[in-house]
């Protein structure tokens, strides 16, 4: 196998498996993304598993950290008590969400702490940090009894009595004598013994102004901008994150010194909730935090295929020169001219990652491992990504019954029926399946909010089927022959097109009806 195949093997397949130097290293920015990410605002970086969130809040982080600001990493994988009470649907909700506050909690303040006592430059007192980072804990925890108290009165009373006469007569010649005695003896006594029993159930209780207070006071002693990159979002059970961002609300986002950037998946991702008081928990977007980017509108080949083709071509190229440092190979489009037979293959290559890296680097690799010691062939490209959809996303989604008919109901009407591999649902159909695919990344969304004349005020998503689905389809006279069909302004004739219009006399043929489905499974 020659060397850049075997390099192509190596790449790390997630985020986690590697140290943050390689995240740093390998980290290839999207457009503004940096730029939006580095500024002080509350933001959500939204994006599917696989599109970079990690990578892109490790080189932030690292960024930050030279420019002298303390940065805590918040891993919610790694956040939580012991044997999983997060999940335990046993307990309260109440207890569970409180105890993923009071663990979230200490999680930053250890982080500050361990910040302050590894500085070398000396520039905090750990004198002041230290006691007022005590309060922090005595604010941020505090345990109370329930008040279901039982009260058991244990009273014991006894009594004896003992009566006895006796008589003696003594006759004698010489000393005559007579005794009469009596006894009487009585005793009484009584024992009280009361025992309080506490019954119930004990209670973390967060004080959060306390909490907001003591924070803004540690912030201003430390002089420091604080920023706090919350990763795994959707990690945290979804009945649980509410809190969670309720606390976030509470004590952090009113602070001028800190600044909270959260990596989340939209589909997963519920940040607030109305209680039976009808009171709002948690975050508000757009009001109390912004929504920042959207990593799956970035690098899909048919949004914009010269992006794409770029920010790929330097994907390979870090990684690659990240992993094998003596190499010959100086630029990204050298790294490709030898590591593919032909540009077009390249492009395919794109195309088929659907613009996630992670589908990338496991296509990739597989078409590596085929191509041996030859450059990576067309075919070396459509195999692995057939092998790749097969073995990462069918597999995946052929756990729920549904969800796969759904993709196979789709796939025979947008590609078998209209040879196309887009289709349109309205934006205010929200459908649990459709978002199941999505996050799966077996469909894409490729753009939103597509209007048609003859409807006007009505708009559309569009979505695209992955590359995986009809790629076996490539070369025969069923593959798709563009992303939808469409009509155009003077003509019922249809055509095939790659990016939608909004001065398209109708584009009723590419809009999928979810109800047609539905009818025919129940």
């Amino acid at each position: 196998m020659n060397e850049i195949n075997t390099t192509f093997l190596k790449l790390s397949k997630r985020a986690e498996t590697k140290d943050n130097a390689y995240l740093v290293n390998t980290f290839v920015n999207v457009g503004p993304l940096f730029t939006i990410l580095s500024n002080k605002d509350h933001e959500i970086l939204y994006g599917r598993r696989g599109t970079g969130k990690t990578h892109a809040l490790a080189y932030l982080g690292d960024s930050l950290k030279k420019s002298g600001d303390i940065v805590i990493n918040v891993d919610l994988r790694t956040i939580g008590s012991n044997g999983g009470i997060f999940s335990d649907s046993s307990l309260p909700i109440t207890e569970r969400a409180t105890r993923l506050l009071i663990d979230t909690l200490s999680f930053v303040i250890d982080g500050i702490i361990e910040e302050v006592i590894s500085d070398e430059s000396e520039k905090y007192e750990l004198s002041i940090i230290s006691p007022i980072a005590d309060q922090l804990w005595d604010a941020v925890t505090e345990i109370k009894v329930g008040d279901n108290v039982e009260i058991e009165i244990d009273e014991v009373s006894t009594n004896s009595s003992t009566d006895e006469e006796s008589a003696k007569l003594n006759v004698s010649l010489k000393d005559p004598s007579f005794e009469f005695g009596g006894k009487n003896e009585r005793s009484k006594s009584l024992a009280t013994s009361q025992k309080v029993k506490r019954q119930g159930s004990e209670h973390h209780r967060v004080n959060f102004s306390s909490v907001f207070k003591i924070l803004q006071l540690l912030c201003q002693k430390l002089n420091v901008h604080i920023w706090i990159l919350f990763d795994e979002w959707a990690e945290i059970p979804q009945e649980l994150q509410p809190y969670l961002a309720e606390l976030v609300r509470r004590t952090i986002l009113p602070n001028g010194m800190i600044t909270v950037k959260i990596a989340a998946i939209e589909q997963r991702t519920n940040l607030s909730l109305f209680n039976s008081n009808n009171t709002r928990i948690g975050i508000e977007e757009g009001a109390d935090i912004s929504t920042s980017q959207n990593l799956d509108e970035y690098m899909v080949f048919d949004n914009d295929e010269t992006k794409a083709l770029e920010f790929f071509k330097e994907l390979l190229f870090h990684h690659y020169s990240s992993i094998n440092e003596s190499t010959s190979i100086k630029n990204p489009d050298d790294l490709v001219n030898q590591a593919f037979t032909q540009l077009n293959t390249f492009h395919e290559f794109v195309r088929a990652t659907e613009g996630v890296p992670r589908d990338a680097i496991n296509i990739l690799g597989i078409a590596a491992t085929k191509a041996a010691d030859s450059k990576i062939s067309m075919e070396n490209i459509r195999t692995a990504a057939r092998i790749w959809f097969s073995r990462g996303k069918e597999k995946a989604i052929s756990n729920n019954e549904n969800a796969f008919n759904l993709l196979q109901w789709i796939r025979d009407k947008v590609i078998g029926e209209r040879n196309a591999r887009a289709f349109l649902l309205r934006t205010n159909h929200k459908d649990p399946l459709i978002d199941y695919l999505f996050d799966a990344r077996v469909i894409h969304l490729v753009k939103d909010n597509v209007s048609g004349k003859d409807e006007p005020g009505v708009r559309y998503n569009v979505y695209s089927i992955d590359y995986g689905c009809y790629v076996d389809l490539m070369n025969t006279n069923n593959a798709p022959k563009g992303l939808f069909e469409a009509i155009e302004d003077d003509s019922e004739n249809s055509i095939f097109v790659d990016v939608p219009k909004n001065d398209y006399r109708a584009i009723r043929r590419a809009i999928l009806d979810l109800n047609e489905f539905y009818e025919n499974v129940s």
